[in-house]
Formats: structure tokens, C-alpha cells, sequence
């Protein structure tokens, strides 16, 4: 393979007229290039081209400066007190928290912000406190993350059906059929929850919004999954108002990580019933007694000590994106994801044969930023998305490949069925990445995994147009010619030695 280093400028710049053409809207973001130079400009140092925001966005300098500030100015104790500096802390909590559900447009009267340690942590409490029966229902769409997939766990121990509304390929949007006749199914009577991604995290769809006041009114409490579309999409909580939503910070603005926030609509709080209790969450407890007594509101949740420290970077952050806009976010995500859609498509091998296959829309209507996509050769044979992110590493491209949490979008994507499900389960405890991903290709060479690219405020068109001429590199490239992966690993978590 040639390096796309070695490539010459002009060929960008050319490209870049061109692209300006088809997307004429991008030179109103011209504004981002501004702050990327200011605020992000270790990318260009660095020659790095960073493409997961969808795992999680950059933090610009100055966020880092004021919180820095912030810290060396101010002396702050544990919260949990009255003295001086647990009041400090106390104060920028609040005043946090203030800021998002200004941010959300969220009214204080109408929702609480409980502040967790990540999405997944606001979602483990939505689903170990809601009130779950054998009468009640849990519907789920297909492409939910994993911390939205586990919620069914709690449904199934209280003896709740779990139903998933599924998606139809290769677009990968909801079937609203389906979706509108297992809506139809709950009984008003009972508590029953409808959970979906406002963004898919696998495919980039954005589902329709309206579904939240359309399942409402057919008896079911909302969750929206918003982690994946607060990062460059506007979120009015006055227009759309589930009952639940999480997001996640570092995936909005970079900094700090450790920190999320579960809202909670006050109608819907009132139906939670925890089944455990800590410190800082109640107003009495008694070991003599046995007996405790939670604390009213957002307290109630908010397990041991806040991350009082890092809490107060988040309205740092909230800043940032509100002085840059998201409009504009939005609009230069829309336009550099429109262009690396077609290009990726319009790839063909020698012989007519498509380099790529993209999972999801294959244009810019309601969807996002996130592309995923496999590479095959020649022959239609699969490249190994492990040995194209490891090729993208040495050219410093930072992708993400894997099932991204997602195995429900991914399942639905590569075609892969129930009773491929439960020829892996039957493997038991030996079940793992690498033997599944064996097994799977022995099913009909099916893929049990992807690359996905994802764009966020600091992209620009060169990260963009450097990714295309990577994946480009593999035109005519069999699996034999771009090697074996040097490395393997059991699950998505990757844990290296110092040696």
C-alpha cells in the first residue's frame, strides 16, 4: 500500500474545490477552522487525523485553562458538609446543574439532573428502580447500546416482557409497522417502558423524535438515549420531553471524562423505587432500626461523593459548545459526512466489484456523523476490519472497529440470525471475540464486526479527505496482500503491558 503521506497536496486542494461545490453550506463553519487552530491544534501538530467522536469528542485548550483556574483559586471540600469549602463545592454543583437543564431547556419545574459517572451509570439506575411487573412491558430497538440492552435484565428478574422493535437493512431505520404494533401492545395500566437511541451509535440514523409523545399517549414511559446525538445535535427538552434521557460529556466536549447525567421528568421520578441505599443518598438511615429514609429529589441517586472537582468542568464545556453553536456543528458534520458517503461508495475494484459497504444511510437524510462501513477485495472477500484500523494507526488515523456495544444494529447489518446467536451461546464460557468471530465466518463468512468513522466539531475537510485516500489504498488489495493482524483480543477491551 502507498502512504497517503506521500500524496500530494494539490490533489486535496483540488478535491477541496469540488467539495465546496456539492456543499456550499460548509463555508458558513468557516469558524471551526478558526477554533480548530486556536483550540485543537495538537491535531496538525501532531499530523493526527481523529475520527471517533462517536467514542468520545476532543476537549479544546481553553477548557482546560479555566477549569485549571478554577482550581488553583478556590479551596473545595467533600460537599456532604456546611463548613466553607464543602459550601464552594456545593455551589458549583448546582450552579452546574442549573446550567444543564438551562441547556437542555429543560425547566426546573419539570425535570431533576442527577449527575452519575457516565451514561451506562444514569441508564443501571433507571433500570434497577423502575417499577417493572409481571403485567408490565420493556420494548427496546434493535440498535440500542449494550447499557440500554442490559435494562432487560432487570425487566426479566421482576417478570416483565422484553420485546425488541427491529430494523430493516441495509438502511437500518426502524420497520414502523413492527414498532407501531408493539407500541399498541402495552397496557395503560400497568408501567411499561420504551427505550431507544435519539442517534444509533452503529449506523449514524437518526429516529424520529416524535416517537416520544406518540408512546406516551399509547401508555408507556420514554428513555432517550441522547449520548450519541447531544455531541452535534440540538436537544430542546420544551419540544421533546421523555421521560428519561442520558448523555455523556466527554462525548459532548472532550472534558472531563467520569461525568454524566441522567434527567428525569418529575412525573416519571415519582415511579422509581431504589432498591438500595448510600451514602449521601438519604435523609435518615438506622442500623438498630433497619430502616432508612431516601432524600428528596436528585439526592437520592447520587451515590456516595459527587465528583465535585471535575462537576464544575462541565459548565465550562456547556460554554464552549453554546459560543460555537450547534448549528454550525451540525452543519459542517452534515456536509464533510455527505461527501465521505459518496466518495466511499462510488469505490470500485478493477473488475466493477464495490470496495466498501456502508451499514446504514447511504446519504445525509436524518442521520449523523457516524459512518461504518467494511472493505472487501477483489473477490467479495471480507478484509479483516482489525488489520485496517492497525494500517490506520501507522498513518495516524484514529478509528474505531468492533461491534461498537451495538450487537443488535451489527446483528441486523451482516444478516446475522438466531440461530447464529445460539450456535455462539453454545460455545459457553469459551465464547469470546476471537471465537466468535471464527465461528461466524464459518457461518456463511459473515462479519461480526466493522470500522466505523465518525466526524465531530474539530473535523475538517483533511481529516476527512486523508481517510478517504486511506481506505482508497486497498482498491485492488487482496487479503493475502495487506497482511495478518499482529495483534488479537478477547473483547472490546484492550489492555496492554509496559513491555
Amino acid at each position: 500500500m502507498k502512504s497517503i503521506a506521500t500524496q500530494p497536496k494539490a490533489q486535496m486542494e483540488e478535491a477541496l474545490v469540488r467539495f465546496f461545490e456539492r456543499y456550499p453550506g460548509y463555508t458558513a463553519t468557516a469558524a471551526l477552522d478558526q477554533l480548530r487552530a486556536s483550540e485543537y491544534g495538537r491535531l496538525d501538530e501532531q499530523g493526527q487525523v481523529y475520527l471517533d467522536y462517536t467514542g468520545g469528542s476532543l476537549f479544546a485548550e481553553s477548557q482546560l485553562e479555566e477549569h485549571s483556574k478554577l482550581l488553583r483559586s478556590g479551596i473545595f471540600g467533600n460537599p456532604h458538609s456546611n463548613n466553607p469549602t464543602s459550601a464552594a463545592a456545593t455551589g458549583y454543583l448546582e450552579s452546574t446543574r442549573r446550567a444543564v437543564l438551562s441547556y437542555f431547556s429543560a425547566s426546573a419545574d419539570e425535570y431533576i439532573v442527577v449527575f452519575t459517572a457516565n451514561a451506562s451509570g444514569g441508564l443501571k439506575l433507571v433500570g434497577e428502580s423502575f417499577p417493572f411487573s409481571a403485567q408490565g412491558r420493556l420494548l427496546l430497538t434493535f440498535d440500542n447500546h449494550n447499557s440500554v440492552n442490559g435494562i432487560r435484565e432487570f425487566a426479566r428478574a421482576k417478570g416483565a416482557s422484553v420485546e425488541y422493535a427491529p430494523l430493516v437493512a441495509p438502511a437500518l431505520r426502524l420497520d414502523g409497522e413492527r414498532l407501531e404494533t408493539l407500541l399498541n401492545q402495552a397496557d395503560p395500566m400497568r408501567e411499561n417502558l420504551f427505550a431507544f437511541p435519539a442517534q444509533s451509535n452503529f449506523s449514524g440514523v437518526k429516529h424520529p423524535l416524535e416517537l416520544v409523545a406518540r408512546a406516551q399517549r399509547k401508555g408507556w414511559y420514554v428513555l432517550l438515549d441522547a449520548a450519541a446525538f447531544a455531541p452535534t445535535n440540538r436537544l430542546d427538552l420544551k419540544l421533546v420531553q421523555p421521560d428519561f434521557v442520558v448523555v455523556s460529556f466527554y462525548k459532548m466536549f472532550g472534558y472531563p471524562t467520569g461525568v454524566g447525567a441522567l434527567l428525569v421528568r418529575k412525573p416519571a421520578y415519582q415511579k422509581l423505587q431504589r432498591p438500595w441505599f448510600g451514602g449521601g443518598t438519604v435523609n435518615f438511615a438506622s442500623v438498630q432500626g433497619k430502616a432508612h429514609v431516601l432524600a428528596p429529589g436528585e439526592a437520592a441517586f447520587e451515590d456516595g461523593t459527587l465528583n465535585y472537582l471535575s462537576i464544575p468542568a462541565v459548565e465550562i464545556g456547556l460554554r464552549h459548545l453554546q459560543a460555537i453553536g450547534m448549528n454550525v456543528i451540525g452543519e459542517r458534520v452534515c456536509c464533510l459526512t455527505g461527501w465521505l458517503l459518496e466518495e466511499l461508495l462510488s469505490m470500485r475494484h478493477s473488475n466493477g466489484h464495490s470496495l466498501v459497504r456502508i451499514y446504514g444511510p447511504a446519504t445525509n437524510e436524518t442521520r449523523g456523523g457516524t459512518v461504518t462501513l467494511n472493505l472487501y477485495d477483489p473477490g467479495s472477500h471480507l478484509l479483516d476490519y482489525r488489520r485496517i484500523e492497525e494500517l490506520a494507526g501507522l498513518e495516524g488515523i484514529s478509528l474505531r472497529t468492533g461491534c461498537f456495544c451495538n450487537p443488535g444494529a451489527g446483528e441486523a447489518a451482516e444478516g446475522l440470525t438466531e440461530e447464529d446467536m445460539l450456535a455462539a451461546r453454545s460455545l459457553g464460557a469459551a465464547v469470546n471475540l476471537r471465537s466468535f468471530l471464527r465461528l461466524m465466518q464459518g457461518r456463511g463468512h459473515k462479519s461480526a464486526g466493522a470500522i466505523r468513522a465518525s466526524i465531530g466539531l474539530a473535523s475538517n475537510f483533511a481529516d476527512v479527505w486523508r481517510f478517504v485516500r486511506f481506505i482508497d489504498a486497498f482498491r485492488d488489495q487482496t487479503c493475502l496482500a495487506i497482511g495478518e493482524v499482529s495483534f488479537d483480543i478477547d473483547s472490546c477491551r484492550v489492555i496492554r503491558d509496559g513491555s
